[in-house]
């Protein structure tokens, strides 16, 4: 029977090629939307699943909470892990790592910079990883041994065996590879080339296993089963608390493995979401599509209905019951759904390679894989049956007698529901086109945001050994090329904030107040160098006296209360600073933040090279000079540079590729809806093809025909316009109140959105109702 129904369904959709056409374009590529976007979450939702005991693992996490601001902080003191791996049974493993660090490796004239993690031994045991060579449990034996990923090894030693070979690291220590894994899986939160083991005896080391104060270690700890999140998070308090209890800015809590990814953001000590948010994004987008694609299947379906009428009525004469009439219609969107599927699977392995190379990932639609058929079914089921299940209910509702005695307006009772759900399509389209243009409009404005100091032609380079010795000698040959406005050193990158500590004691400073500030070393020539405005008093001039000095910015000023802070003294530590100057303030973290109080000192512990090019100087040349100079005196090093706003940029990363791929999708979306708006246009005007004619033979004008069809579209949008700005209106305001910095939403969005949406109407039902307006209204009364 069912095979019958298959039969009569291809028989139909071949019979009305047209019709077919139209309804496979669209769900082709709503599908195939749909397949994209699907590969996509499902990996965001892989992140970190790989892990054995991937639910029993979390993160040691601080809220500072701070006067001026409250913040959530991944540094934890390194004797943390070593208290919870020996004083607690429900504590399995303690692993402790520093961030991620770029060394430099040498062997044989080959250098490359690689990031390195030093890591204590439960690293091993914490975390997940293939090894393919050594052994896991003497991997991190020894201080010199390291463990190097497999493409770490294979631009190092080909296809030679690397096992016990030694590397020079630094140009001053030498390392011997112990182990060899495979590269962390692209859904892997934690990140690395190579693992050193800590060196316990080392003077750093030591005073750090001690120090229950500063903190610049992260600690993760795998847990037995049945041990609760609240439960580690109180472990790690009670600890913290018999070390330090008289520290009062600090709270703790475990932060598990699941949420590393997804909830990865933090606002005023509050998780604020992450990428979950646009994993729900793209996947109502997905369904959005989807759904747009169905909706024109079924305007198309019903808008045919009087030329099925008559076939319905003879099948119900003939014996056919309604649910063989409500079968056949499905087995009918079956197919076309079936069709659809395979071009969909088609186009997603012919444009995988750009898709991946659009959202930055490494997506494989793996053929073995049983949940991919699983999820195919779906898809297939979800648009067959929903495209199908209200053409299949309405059509199979007709009166076979007063079908086949012409006595039944066949099609009237599908004109409101027909209209809601175009409605809805636009309404959809609405929603994705305008909150585009508002993802791209945060994007520019903070973009436009004044940073504080000058990007443009400033390189960066970083500072090793050999080029600080040398730093004075370097900086007079590149001033004499002639190319070189100025040169300075830095802490850290103008682009970033390496480290944040609590503020300095004053005169006049409130009881109890605790400031959270920023810390930058520098030299000489920092405002000239770096663009950075000197509000009031001076820049540091190098002599010895500017080592008792700092810079303090606009936010710490204002945090502070104070009007003219130069000439005051500030408390920090044991030392005593003279404030001699107030610089504006300098976006350093992400740009969506409010930027924090800072502190500018005067000093040597200088990790950045910071060169600001004259005007109109070629960068490219510049570098050329630049490269010789640093590599005669820093000859073992590897000269590396980055643009300041070229670094500046990567902070809008994941909000550009957000925007490009939701671009993409509404466009999509919007050309989907074009073509079912197409389909319903051209049934429409078939339909009142003799009232066409009558009206031109009664003196209707070509624009008077046009506008009498399009008048009837143009009402749907400007209805599905009234729907969709005030969700659209929530839905991205909540969306912006992530940022700190971040546009105001304008009305004249949603009325360029309405107002291009209008005119497209109007052009696609204009170009489809201009032939019939043009015609020769004898040929449509002819039967008359």
């Amino acid at each position: 029977m069912f095979k019958n129904y298959l039969k009569i369904a291809w028989r139909n959709l071949v019979r009305n090629k047209g019709f077919a056409f139209t309804n496979l374009l669209g769900l082709t590529i709503g599908i195939t939307c749909a397949m994209f976007i699907f590969l996509w979450v499902k990996d965001e939702l892989s992140f970190d699943k790989f892990n054995k005991g991937y639910d029993r693992i979390y993160q040691t996490v601080a809220t500072r909470n701070f006067t001026n601001n409250v913040f959530t902080d991944e540094n934890m003191v390194f004797p943390l892990a070593t208290e919870l791996q020996t004083g607690y049974p429900n504590i399995e493993h303690a692993a402790v790592t520093t961030q991620t660090q770029s060394n430099l490796f040498d062997l044989k004239n080959t250098k490359l910079k690689r990031d390195v993690l030093y890591v204590n031994e439960a690293f091993l045991d914490v975390f997940t990883w293939k090894f393919v060579k050594g052994n896991a449990k003497q991997a991190l034996k020894y201080p010199s041994s390291i463990v190097i990923t497999e493409s770490f090894a294979t631009a190092f030693f080909g296809d030679a065996d690397p096992l016990n070979k030694v590397l020079k690291m630094n140009s001053d220590q030498s390392v011997k590879v112990s182990a060899v894994i495979a590269d962390p899986p692209g859904n892997s939160t934690v990140r690395f080339d190579a693992l050193i083991p800590i060196n316990y005896s080392s003077p750093e080391a030591k005073r750090d296993m001690t120090e229950w104060v500063n903190s610049s270690w992260r600690v993760y700890v795998q847990v037995k089963s049945g041990t609760t999140e609240a439960e580690v998070g109180r472990i790690v308090t009670s600890v913290m608390k018999k070390h330090n209890p008289n520290e009062k800015v600090s709270t703790y809590f475990a932060y598990p493995m699941s949420k590393w990814h997804l909830y990865h953001d933090f606002k005023d000590g509050k998780n604020v979401g992450g990428m979950i948010e646009y994993v729900r994004l793209f996947s109502i987008v997905a369904l959005v599509i989807l759904l747009i694609a169905c909706v024109n299947f079924m305007n198309l379906s019903t808008a045919r209905s009087e030329k099925r009428a008559k076939e319905v009525g003879i099948r119900k004469t003939l014996g056919s019951d309604r649910k063989q009439l409500v079968l056949q219609f499905f087995a009918e969107s079956l197919i076309l759904a079936v069709i659809a599927f395979i071009l969909s699977v088609i186009l997603v392995v012919v444009l995988m390679p750009m898709f991946n190379q659009l959202v930055d990932k490494k997506l494989v639609l793996n053929f073995g894989e049983p949940k991919l058929w699983l999820g195919a079914l779906g898809i297939i089921l979800f648009t067959g049956l929903t495209a199908g299940s209200y053409p299949a209910l309405y059509l199979s509702s007709f009166n076979p007698v007063k079908v086949l005695k012409g006595s039944i307006l066949v099609g009237r009772g599908a004109v409101i529901p027909r209209r809601v759900l175009v409605v809805g399509q636009f309404v959809m389209s609405i929603l994705l086109i305008s909150s585009t243009i508002i993802i791209y409009q945060q994007i520019q404005h903070v973009k436009s945001r004044d940073t504080g100091y000058n990007a443009n032609n400033l390189i960066m380079l970083p500072a090793t050994g050999s080029a600080n010795r040398n730093y004075d000698v370097i900086k007079n040959e590149l001033m004499q090329t002639g190319l070189i406005r100025a040169v300075n050193r830095t802490f850290s990158p103008i682009t970033n904030i390496w480290w944040l500590s609590g503020g300095p004691d004053y005169a006049g400073k409130p009881a109890g107040e605790q400031i959270i500030f920023s810390g930058m070393y520098t030299d000489v020539n920092f405002s000239k160098t770096l663009g950075v405005k000197i509000l009031q008093g001076r820049d540091f001039v190098g002599t010895p006296a500017d080592t008792s000095n700092m810079l303090l910015n606009k936010a710490a000023v204002e945090a502070m209360g104070m009007k003219n802070p130069v000439g005051m003294k500030m408390n920090y530590g044991a030392s005593v600073y003279t404030v001699i100057g107030v610089t504006d303030n300098i976006v350093m973290t992400s740009p969506y933040e409010a930027v924090r109080p800072m502190m500018t000192y005067y000093g040597n512990n200088l990790n950045i090279i910071n060169i600001r090019l004259n005007d109109g100087v070629q960068p490219q040349k510049a570098l050329a000079s630049i490269k010789a100079v640093y590599n005669k005196y820093s000859p073992d090093d590897l000269f590396e540079y980055d643009f300041a706003d070229q670094q500046y940029g990567e902070k809008f990363y994941t909000e550009e590729l957000i925007g490009r791929v939701t671009n993409i999708f509404a466009g999509l979306a919007i050309f989907i809806c074009c073509l079912g708006l197409a389909g319903l246009a051209s049934f429409t005007i078939e339909k009142r093809f003799r009232e066409i004619g009558i009206r031109k033979v009664l003196g209707a004008s070509v624009k008077q025909v046009i506008m009498l069809i399009s008048t009837e579209f143009l009402k749907l949008v400007a209805l599905a316009f009234v729907i969709a700005v005030p969700v659209t209106w929530y839905l991205m305001h909540n969306w912006l109140q992530k940022y700190a910095y971040h546009v105001d939403m304008s009305i004249w969005v949603f009325g360029f959105v309405g107002a291009c949406i209008m005119l497209l109407t109007l052009g696609v039902v204009s170009l489809n109702t201009f032939k019939a307006a043009t015609s020769n209204p004898v040929k449509s009364l002819r039967s008359e």
